[in-house]
């Protein structure tokens, strides 16, 4: 009878229990991890930021704030963190400057969720309303901006400038600012308006000198000397300039062979035909009235040799070698020309024209070609940067880059926005209003969407040494008052009207950062497991 009183256990749909704690888990490590991504670059927010010193595996240092530079250097291994550098990747890509602020956001967000979380709110309806506010906060942005003109260069150096404020080479964003405008305003081409091409704005280091030498040029520029082994020309007016891709030196096998020479005659003959052959070519190359040769680097034999530069200098030819094969499209681009791959081919028609060709010699030493007056030039501009030491002139070129970037943004989308937090602040207050009016947990999560915007002046204010708390709050009072541009003026320590102070933005640049991190705060809180496969 005992084995009857055991009762089968009733399997009940109500009863049944399942273990959420693993996902619970992944989730929080996640998020935690990603937080912790984003508190390593919050520092260097702002042009009170400070700045990272990054010491690579192979013994480079590179000093920057840039937050893209920073997060592309640095080697995350956790899966949900490097979600957040690849974040900071296409904030770059899409508008270059605020790569920091966009990973600020998303670590703010994230922290946000995670108490969201805990109080036992789904993940998909934190996702739904994050998704909803971002939408809100976008059209709330587009209306605060003001609109733009490309004619107005003012604006658009004061923009770039603000970009360039919170880099390391800010003492020299007077000059750095007109220069970004100036170079991107020449290629913009008229019949496609709103894209611009940043390839077409090629920068060329140059160490030596400061970053003050650093000047716009309106043609080409080669950081080499000019071949002039056997004292051939350093300037040539009127040039008539080939861009070749084939060799000026005697002809190898295809294979690996040995030729044996026995005597001497024979091996008269083998140099005899070697000049020959290259004063053959050397003839073909003049008889076409070309002047100035641009020889691509080769790397099966060598481009050009003593003999074929001195034959070269004979003939009054103005030799640049190894010019690397990425350039060869900029170069063509250029000066309006075709590559001649093959001495067959050498026509004056293919060659490109200017007025003047000569080797610069710079105060310090080094040597750079330069090629003005280029007749029917295409739509390029060079930016030669110079700055005492390798770190500077990288600094330098990546702060440059972001105020190009700046500049693209307002070219694509033509309107400007206030910096300094004020668009942040403003969000907050709007995005708080309009929780008000919605229901149930959705409100709950836009509320704290809202809140966690306000990282971004809390960071500003932190940065510069100022107390963040008392800041926050005179800065929500002044905006609820109506003023919405009101944002920190970090240079005098206190909150003034900040598009007064010409501390502006793009339009692209916040709404890019706002649509991007809450993307992926969401796709990170959707993930509820971590499977590695080996």
């Amino acid at each position: 009878m005992a084995t009857a009183a055991v009762q089968q256990p009733r399997s009940s749909k109500t009863e049944s229990y399942t273990d959420n704690k693993r996902k619970d888990d992944i989730r929080q490590s996640n998020i935690l991890s990603a937080a912790t991504v984003s508190d390593s670059v919050r520092t260097s927010l702002g042009p009170k930021g400070m700045d990272k010193m990054i010491s690579t595996a192979s013994g480079e240092v590179i000093i920057t704030n840039d937050g893209a530079t920073i997060l592309n250097k640095m080697e995350v291994l956790q899966p949900a963190a490097k979600m957040l550098v690849e974040l900071s990747k296409s904030q770059d890509i899409v508008a270059g400057d605020g790569t920091t602020t966009v990973v600020v956001i998303a670590g703010a967000l994230l922290k946000s969720c995670l108490v969201l979380l805990n109080n036992g709110i789904h993940p998909t309806v934190i996702s739904d309303a994050l998704h909803k506010a971002s939408l809100k906060a976008v059209d709330i942005l587009t209306a605060m901006a003001v609109p733009v003109e490309l004619s107005d260069r003012d604006s658009l150096v004061k923009s770039a400038s603000t970009s360039l404020n919170s880099k390391v080479v800010s003492q020299y964003s007077t000059l750095l600012a007109p220069l970004a405008v100036d170079a991107v305003l020449s290629v913009v081409d008229n019949v496609k308006v709103d894209l611009v091409d940043l390839r077409d704005v090629k920068i060329v280091k140059k160490l030596g000198g400061t970053v003050d030498d650093t000047e716009l040029v309106k043609g080409l520029v080669f950081d080499k000397k000019v071949s002039h082994s056997a004292g051939g020309p350093t300037r040539v007016e009127n040039a008539k300039i080939a861009v070749i891709q084939f060799q000026i030196s005697p002809p190898k096998t295809d294979i690996e062979q040995s030729i044996v020479v026995s005597d001497y005659t024979q091996m008269d003959r083998i140099l005899k035909e070697e000049r020959n052959y290259i004063l053959g070519m050397i003839k073909k190359i003049k008889a076409t009235g070309c002047n100035v040769l641009l020889i691509q680097k080769s790397i099966l034999r060598d481009a050009v040799t003593d003999l074929s530069l001195h034959y070269l200098s004979k003939a009054k030819i103005l030799v640049v070698k190894d010019v690397e094969r990425d350039a060869i499209e900029f170069i063509t681009k250029t000066l309006n020309c075709l590559p001649i791959a093959n001495i067959e081919h050498f026509r004056e028609e293919k060659m490109g024209r200017a007025d003047c060709v000569e080797e610069v010699s710079l105060g310090d030493g080094g040597k750079i070609v330069k090629i003005t007056g280029i007749k029917d030039m295409g739509r390029t501009t060079t930016v030669l940067v110079r700055g005492s030491n390798q770190l500077v002139l990288d600094e330098a070129e990546r702060s440059l880059h972001d105020a190009l970037c700046v500049i693209r943004c307002l070219v694509t989308k033509k309107f400007l926005i206030a910096g300094g937090g004020a668009p942040e602040i403003e969000l907050s207050r709007q995005l708080g209003a309009w929780a008000k009016v919605l229901h149930g947990m959705e409100s709950y999560c836009v509320r704290s969407f809202a809140e966690a915007l306000e990282v971004i002046p809390y960071t500003l204010a932190e940065n510069a040494g100022l107390n963040p708390i008392a800041i926050v709050t005179e800065l929500r009072n002044r905006h609820a008052q109506g003023e919405i541009n009101t944002g920190i003026n970090v240079r005098k320590g206190q909150i003034t009207n900040i598009l007064e102070e010409n501390v502006v933005q793009p339009l692209l640049v916040s709404t890019s950062a706002i649509t991007l991190a809450t993307e992926c705060v969401r796709m990170i809180l959707k993930i509820d497991d971590i499977i590695t496969v080996r």
